[in-house]
């Protein structure tokens, strides 16, 4: 018997919704997409980092950014499972975000797009898997920004899903990183085309946006790894490598990513607290029913491996099934993104295992 899977590129229409900071969306729209098994009911739900979008999986002519670790056969098995990703609320691949037309003036939103939190875009999520049928999750799983919505989701929703893991994330962000996100939100806000945030339909500030995109690149690598690929590699020109790289990263995001949809979403990063209006962190934590699993990555700076395992003790104080993983990568924070076969086959185990700590 051939396996049947299901391949859908669509959106979910919500109708108004009421933002964390009190204003109305009249129309929301969330773009998504489901791959896998047609027959299961075991729905995972991918959330994605600061600039990623719907397509986690993809194929030969269209990758997608977590093809590594989700496919038929791989980590995250498509034969077993249908996993599902959103772009979320403020973004701009297909969600309603900065760049969308607003209903009542017919014009871009721009600069009075309301600040959108973490627990918008899982409030968002969690009524838009509803809108498709779906009411309940074998697992929620995501890095960075979209590991700080996979907490979020086990707090708010602790019956929904049967599993989490939250990687390379904490439930907060460290002073550090918020330090980072300012450098990079200043290189937008004062790029003369940012115009105030109202640049449409042009290009916007392009110079800025590329700007943030290069301080990002260093605080999700290492040292190590610079060193490895520029300096070792061409000693008599090594500043040429390394401008031309960043300037390449910088380029590479401007084609296809908002620079309202970016200060947005580092506002939220910024901002997001876990424990905030719940007593607290570990009383925050007490809500989770879901088994957790975290993983953390010795060498990131921009959520410094210490959160993760702080998350974890929380957890096993608590009372929850928790388990962690922790691993070394000198591609620092981007390690999730690229090296596989560090954390895959503890999620693929912690996914098809009964709980048996």
């Amino acid at each position: 018997m051939n396996l049947q899977l299901i391949k859908i590129k669509d959106h979910v229409h919500l109708g108004p919704f009421q933002l964390e900071c009190g204003e109305v969306l009249p129309e929301v729209t969330i773009a998504y997409e489901k791959v896998g098994n047609i027959e299961t009911d075991q729905v995972i739900l991918v959330c994605h980092a600061l600039t990623g979008d719907t397509h986690a999986v993809g194929d030969e002519a269209n990758p997608g950014w977590w093809d590594g670790l989700i496919g038929v056969g791989k980590y995250i098995d498509l034969q077993k499972y249908t996993v599902i990703t959103m772009n979320v609320i403020g973004g701009c691949a297909g969600s309603t975000g900065p760049a969308s037309i607003d209903p009542c003036t017919r014009k871009e939103y721009g600069s009075r797009f309301p600040m959108v939190t973490i627990r918008d875009m899982v409030r968002v999520q969690h009524e838009a898997l509803r809108k498709l049928g779906i009411d309940r999750l074998k697992a929620v799983i995501g890095g960075s920004m979209g590991g700080m919505m996979v907490l979020e989701w086990a707090v708010m929703y602790p019956g929904y899903m049967e599993k989490c893991i939250p990687i390379a994330t904490g439930a907060t962000l460290s002073t550090m990183s918020m330090a980072y996100n300012e450098i990079g939100r200043q290189a937008i806000l004062e790029d003369p085309e940012f115009r105030g945030g109202d640049y449409y339909p042009g290009k916007g500030p392009v110079k800025g946006l590329s700007i943030a995109r290069m301080i990002g690149m260093v605080t999700y690598r290492t040292n190590p790894l610079f060193e490895q690929r520029f300096a070792q590699q061409n000693t008599q020109n090594t500043q040429a490598l390394v401008e031309s790289y960043l300037h390449y990263q910088g380029k590479k995001l401007v084609n296809r990513f908002d620079a309202n949809t970016y200060l947005r979403f580092l506002d939220a990063m910024d901002h997001h607290d876990l424990g905030r209006g719940r007593g607290g962190l570990e009383e925050a934590v007490k809500n989770i029913s879901a088994q957790v699993l975290t993983i953390g990555i010795k060498e990131d700076i921009y959520f410094p491996v210490r959160q993760q395992r702080e998350f974890h003790q929380i957890c096993q104080r608590a009372g929850i099934r928790s388990s962690y993983h922790e691993f070394s990568s000198d591609y620092g924070h981007d390690a999730f993104l690229v090296e596989y076969q560090l954390f895959g086959k503890q999620i693929q185990q912690f996914l098809d295992e009964e709980w048996n700590y």
